[in-house]
């Protein structure tokens, strides 16, 4: 139980994002995309945690919620600049999700998995079982976040996308501030 709630809980960033990508429209193949991107990227992260361990933390401790936060707020404030620059009825294009933006989103929402990596072993319930589980379930909530996102963005249209922005900068923010007054 202990290991599912882990797994639930590092996947939410992700989830977060690939609801904001759908609602900015993002096409399936993207979505899955994302999905993948970050599943791998928070097993990986995971299992660097755990294998590695303190020596990795002690080299990114000082700045890893600096760099999480920047990454979310650039995506975030694209997204706000997005539902706030086109006219209401102009037809937008869909999300485009390139390369540079995947990777960027994958190590932005996959810091944290590599702090929780650090306590797997701790669990004795097996670093690969463990890392696989929190790959499995990003992947499988960041398809759910991105259907329930992209069912809000026709609902709702743009304000769900402002909401979607303001998400991720608030999530980059208390990233930052958890840090900061620790």
């Amino acid at each position: 139980m202990t290991l599912l709630l882990i797994a639930l809980g590092v996947a939410m960033d992700a989830t977060a994002v690939s609801g904001g990508m759908a609602i900015r429209g993002a096409r399936p193949p993207d979505v899955l995309k994302l999905a993948l991107t970050f599943g791998v990227f928070q097993f990986g992260m995971s299992l660097a945690g755990a294998l590695g361990g303190k020596a990795i933390l002690t080299h990114f401790a000082s700045i890893d919620h600096w760099i999480a936060f920047g990454l979310l707020a650039i995506v975030g404030g694209h997204m706000l600049w997005e539902a706030f620059s086109h006219d209401k009825e102009e037809e937008r294009p869909a999300a485009s999700v390139t390369l540079p933006m995947l990777l960027t989103l994958g190590v932005a929402t996959s810091i944290d998995a590599l702090a929780v990596g650090v306590t797997l072993p701790a669990l004795e319930l097996g670093i690969f079982l463990s890392t696989s589980l929190i790959g499995v379930m990003t992947f499988v909530l960041s398809v759910a976040g991105a259907w329930a996102g992209k069912r809000l963005g026709e609902r709702f249209g743009t304000s769900i996308e402002v909401l979607g922005g303001v998400v991720l900068i608030g999530i980059g923010l208390k990233t930052l501030l958890e840090h900061l007054l620790h």
